[in-house]
């Protein structure tokens, strides 16, 4: 692999505790071209500026596809990547769905070792701070004729992030109104830039209305419970744990599917299953409504303090952390930070 190192490190310039997030980033990108039916020398190259052209054809028609999740700095110095594989793979069915070549595993996680090596000081040694790890594929052919590109690019690139959600306050959600995200045989479940511009409108106006992000309703009925912005959602009632089912609208949370592993282990009633915003109401109106939990990369574990769906508004667990979302909160960040056991394999070394 060719390693290009920049010149001038910026490191010295990052305040590592006053970070935010996703607007600071490292020195360096790994970098992959495919042409000629295959992909080709990979390469570590500085972060900054390239050229492209007006005609791209991913500007024009939006054939690209990203992922997203983080390195973590371990109490014991060391230093991993939080589930790479399930992420790869998520990539990779994001990529068929968009007709991008597929990226095989053993290129991916030896150019994001490799890359994460030369970085290796971007990881935040704080807790609450990880390098978040964002991989981007996009089509490169010059035309604005709709067609399956014949050249792509990846890039990953990472940034140093805190953690930014006030975890002593529950997030506020409301349904999206007339607004719909997908449907099936859509791009619900990839991960796709087309998903995140169609909520921006929808997530604008419910911030002006003071919520945090969208519950998102089924793009049919109108009724049925999809996911929470960026962030899958569960609902505890009646001490059953139900999450929407992946079946094509919504993407396959990796961090849901971690909450889902560690609920089973610890022998939990786990269902999915469709959930209606009535079911939901019914459950709070019976005081049967335990809890709601919003997971994500970014967001790891969040409270879900209130969801508002038209003229009603519920208020769960008297707007505070329920006793189950600060246990799944604790197990996987201390599984991040190296303070509990990694049961399940979760993390790849550095």
């Amino acid at each position: 692999m060719e390693i290009i190192k920049t010149n001038h490190s910026r490191i010295n310039e990052v305040d590592f505790d006053n970070l935010g997030f996703g607007n600071i980033f490292s020195d360096h990108i790994f970098s992959l071209t495919y042409q000629d039916g295959k992909w080709g020398s990979p390469q570590i190259i500085p972060f900054g500026e390239f050229s492209i052209v007006p005609s791209l054809i991913s500007l024009h028609y939006g054939q690209m596809v990203f992922e997203g999740f983080k390195a973590f700095c371990a109490k014991n110095g060391s230093a991993h990547i939080f589930r790479a594989d399930k992420h790869h793979e998520r990539l990779n069915k994001s990529c068929q769905r968009l007709c991008i070549p597929e990226i095989d595993y053993e290129t991916f996680i030896n150019g994001l070792e490799t890359l994460l090596s030369v970085d290796r000081n971007w990881i935040p040694s704080q807790r609450g701070g990880a390098l978040y790890i964002r991989p981007i594929v996009f089509a490169t052919d010059s035309s604005i004729n709709v067609y399956r590109s014949h050249t792509y690019r990846l890039i990953i690139m990472t940034s140093p992030v805190q953690d930014i959600f006030d975890r002593s306050a529950p997030i506020k959600l409301m349904t999206p109104g007339k607004y719909v995200r997908a449907v099936v045989g859509g791009l619900g479940e990839a991960k796709t830039p087309a998903n995140y511009a169609a909520s921006l409108l929808p997530l604008q106006e419910a911030r002006q209305q003071g919520y945090t992000q969208i519950l998102w309703l089924d793009g049919v009925e109108r009724k049925y419970i999809e996911e929470a912005g960026v962030m899958n959602i569960f609902f505890l009632i009646d001490d059953e744990l139900i999450t929407p089912p992946v079946s094509g609208t919504i993407l396959p949370g990796v961090t849901r599917d971690s909450v889902i592993h560690l609920a089973k282990e610890w022998n939990l009633n786990v269902s999915e299953r469709k959930i209606s915003i009535d079911e939901v109401l019914l459950a709070s109106q019976e005081g049967r409504l335990q809890e709601a939990i919003a997971v994500g990369t970014a967001a790891v574990v969040l409270a879900v303090g209130e969801i508002r769906h038209q003229d009603h508004s519920m208020i769960i667990n008297d707007g505070k952390f329920g006793p189950l979302s600060q246990k799944l909160y604790d197990e996987i960040a201390g599984i991040h930070y190296g303070e509990k056991a990694d049961k399940f394999g979760w993390c790849h070394p550095i």
